[in-house]
């Protein structure tokens, strides 16, 4: 049967998409290819989710984007340290079961969910 196996990527609109991609290799070392986007391998543990929310979440704030993008990351502490060497302070921090969280804004407004899963046993 066809099906979706996951996502695929994340395209959006941007006043300035070279200075959003330049934000984007410095705070999170995304390393931007020549046509201008990044390929990320299937991590090595997390999954990837699918989910509408209500039009009048308030989980996007303070962006007013009205999508989020979430980050599988292996070293939460890590990239945070990175960002905050940017000037870049995360909105919110939050640890649950599944996982550490956080939040930042890139440079058009888009909030940004980091997530480091717990260790979940799941091999690449």
């Amino acid at each position: 049967m066809a099906k979706v196996l996951g996502l695929g990527g994340v395209f959006f609109k941007a006043e300035d998409p070279a200075a959003v991609r330049a934000w984007y290799a410095r705070v999170l070392g995304f390393e931007v290819l020549d046509w201008g986007g990044v390929v990320f391998k299937h991590p090595r543990s997390g999954e990837t989710n699918w989910s509408p929310f209500a039009a009048d979440t308030h989980y996007f704030e303070p962006s007013q984007a009205p999508f989020m993008i979430n980050f599988i990351v292996d070293d939460l502490d890590g990239v945070l340290a990175k960002a905050a060497a940017e000037g870049v302070e995360p909105t919110g921090r939050q640890d649950e079961d599944m996982g550490r969280f956080a939040w930042l804004l890139d440079p058009a407004g888009v909030k940004i969910e980091l997530w480091e899963p717990r260790d979940s046993g799941f091999e690449a």
